[in-house]
């Protein structure tokens, strides 16, 4: 995510923070770590989806099934490779045995007859609307066949978080015009392109007519329960169902049923206005301010001026599903899961067939949530719908363990309907477009940046919390609050549903805190510094679990703080690997300088990872400077100084040996 946004907290309920629930139950596992009572593998109970739940199929590609976790086998020993060492190279580290190549980076052609990328940044909007957008995040990769190899024909579709407009641009916003704004615009959204393994290496099929880039200005439809409600109409747009574009797309989610799903995050800092203009308490809750995060879209394109289109932003923070098999296929804002900013979308189905999608809202003291369909996948597809069109959006709350010193907490699913009493006159419109103030008034569990979720195939669910540094409280329930320092380092939480993945209560338990043991000046003596079992890391963002039951874990440490104050020794940001079983974590991978490392997936026979390398060469202000912006990175083109700039990346990664990746 891009860190110029929100390490703000626009959340003034009074609800109760997961931190105030955690330190109990993190101390009361402490005390059993000592006594050598926490067993490995908490959680057991749960009943899985069954694996034939899901049968309906697309036309072309069967869905991308879970399998059953009754008939998972797991590896003996998940993790078969030497820890990358802690650097601060300009490249891309990962084990011995393993080789990374670039795969599809900013500016690279898309769409057939696209030209290569400019270096100088020259190119106008229209170019960069054929070529992979900026700052390359969430990933998945669909398969393209059925009748051989699924793990050698595929499609990739990558996000495109947001842009470093001084990259963008000769000049940066030296001068600033209605077409650099219409670039900025395009170089957001999704890459869809089709790959494929040829002579040992992977490589993007530039003349597919699979490929398409989805942008700020295509045309999207809003569908769902509050589609065409007043509040999503605009004087383009009368009906409230068709918008143009989607933008800060951050995390991502593959369905059962074979489309991708990208994740509006953080929406809200292209939108301004000028003169004089009040804005309503649901903006100011969803953070639109008057100049944004600086973007100035506003300035030019007159749909991003909240002053003269207010309800232009309620028609972002959306889950939107893209079909990766049919490109002239438009793009579907999701009004059932809710608006606000999604961080990521993990999918579970129940044994009677219904999707199930957890999704978190990425900024200080905000929620987790959960959707269950109303139509089970196989009737959502006969009626020519989503599944995701229809069904119950539920809000996170949080508790304490019933039992003193069992290190578990409990929780339930708050119901975000008009039938819920906390929401007593509330419309279902008003529920979904104003997501964030009717959780508020469920009474949801305010959370640390609920960043990433994935969903194992044993049943357990993990979440990454990535920090809170302005923090200041500690009590029963709060792990973490050093004095000026807050919790810097972030922590993974897992849960079970209790009983179906569609019931109403879990438990709960904190899987890792992240941190530094060798950094002790981080925190201060009363503080939890971490009980990391192996490789340290913070920051925890990306999270995915393959199929073996491996856990990846990406970090997202700012670069205003890498190789600084807690990070003094974390100059760069990194991929780990942890086994659930033992809770070993080892290092796969280091990123370049400047960057993020964000998004992982892997070929169905596991042999092929794809990962995104987000704004390498950022500088600590996150704003790169035009006249020399090869000043922090070089990756990965290592072009001679003055004629290069750093680019965002997807990047594939083998074994040598042709081996499963991680094993």
């Amino acid at each position: 995510m891009p860190h110029l946004s929100d390490n703000t907290d626009d959340n003034p309920s009074s609800n109760p923070t997961l931190d105030e629930v955690i330190a109990g139950a993190f101390n009361r596992r402490r005390a059993l770590q000592a006594g050598g009572m926490v067993a490995a593998g908490l959680f057991i109970t749960g009943r899985p989806h069954a694996a034939g739940a899901v049968s309906a199929r697309r036309a072309v590609v069967p869905p991308v099934e879970e399998p059953n976790a009754a008939e998972v086998a797991i590896p003996a020993a998940l993790l078969g490779f030497a820890s990358v060492p802690l650097n601060a190279n300009d490249t891309v580290t990962v084990p011995v045995g393993y080789t990374a190549r670039v795969l599809l980076a900013w500016g690279d052609p898309v769409v057939k007859g696209a030209p290569d990328f400019a270096f100088d940044a020259s190119q106008d909007w229209k170019t960069q609307a054929l070529q992979a957008g900026m700052h390359h995040d969430g990933l998945f990769y669909f398969p393209r066949h059925t009748d051989h190899d699924q793990s050698v024909e595929g499609i990739i579709c990558v996000n495109h978080e947001y842009v470093d407009q001084g990259l963008l641009f000769p000049d940066g916003m030296v001068t600033w015009t209605a077409d650099k704004v219409r670039k900025s615009i395009e170089a957001h959204g999704v890459s869809v392109v089709a790959v494929r393994l040829h002579k040992g290496a992977w490589q993007v099929e530039r003349d597919s007519r699979r490929n398409r880039r989805i942008t700020g200005t295509t045309r999207t439809r809003l569908v769902g329960p509050a589609a065409g409600s007043p509040l999503l109409r605009t004087a383009a747009d009368g009906s409230g169902k068709i918008a143009l574009g989607t933008l800060n797309n951050c995390g991502s989610g593959q369905t059962p049923w074979g489309t991708y799903v990208t994740c509006e995050e953080n929406f809200n800092g292209y939108f301004g206005w000028d003169g004089d203009y009040t804005p309503t308490a649901a903006q100011n809750r969803y953070g639109i301010a008057k100049d944004g995060f600086g973007y100035r879209w506003h300035e030019f394109d007159p749909r991003f001026n909240v002053r003269l289109h207010p309800n232009e932003s309620n028609r972002f923070g959306w889950l939107v599903e893209i079909d990766p098999y049919d490109r002239d296929r438009t793009p579907y804002k999701m009004t059932a899961c809710g608006r606000f900013k999604h961080e990521s979308a993990a999918f579970r189905v129940t044994t009677d067939g219904k999707a199930v999608c957890y999704s978190g809202d990425d900024e200080r003291n905000n929620y987790l949530y959960k959707f269950v369909s109303r139509d089970t996948i196989k009737k959502a597809k006969r009626n020519g719908e989503s599944p995701l069109t229809n069904g119950t959006l539920y809000v996170a709350r949080f508790d304490a363990g019933a039992t003193p010193a069992d290190g578990l907490g409990t929780g339930e699913w708050l119901a975000l309907t008009t039938t819920n009493p906390a929401l007593a006159g509330w419309k279902i419109d008003d529920i979904l477009v104003n997501t964030r103030l009717a959780a508020d008034l469920a009474g949801a569990t305010k959370l640390d940046r609920t960043e990433w979720i994935t969903c194992a195939p044993d049943g357990q669910n993990y979440v990454t919390f990535t920090n809170n540094s302005k923090r200041t409280a500690a009590d029963e329930v709060n792990p973490r609050a050093a004095t000026g320092k807050g919790n810097p380092y972030g922590h993974i939480v897992r849960w079970r549903e209790d009983g179906e993945f569609d019931a109403t209560t879990f438990t709960w338990d904190i899987f890792v805190l992240a941190g530094d043991p060798t950094n002790p000046a981080a925190l201060d003596g009363a503080t939890p510094g971490g009980n990391v079992n192996g490789d340290m890391f913070g920051s925890p963002d990306g999270l995915w679990a393959d199929r073996d039951g491996r856990i990846w874990i990406q970090t997202d440490i700012s670069t205003a703080t890498l190789g600084a104050g807690p990070y003094v020794n974390m100059p760069n940001n990194m991929m780990l690997v942890v086994d659930p079983a033992t809770r070993e974590i080892r290092r796969f991978l280091v990123g370049p300088k400047g960057c993020e490392i964000t998004g992982v997936c892997a070929t169905p026979d596991q042999r092929a990872m794809f990962v995104d390398i987000q704004h390498p060469g950022e500088p600590a202000n996150e704003l790169s400077d035009p006249s020399n912006p090869q000043a922090v990175s070089n990756w990965p083109d290592q072009r001679q100084a003055g004629q290069g700039r750093p680019r965002s990346a997807t990047i594939v990664i083998t074994r040598d040996d042709g081996g499963i990746i991680g094993g």
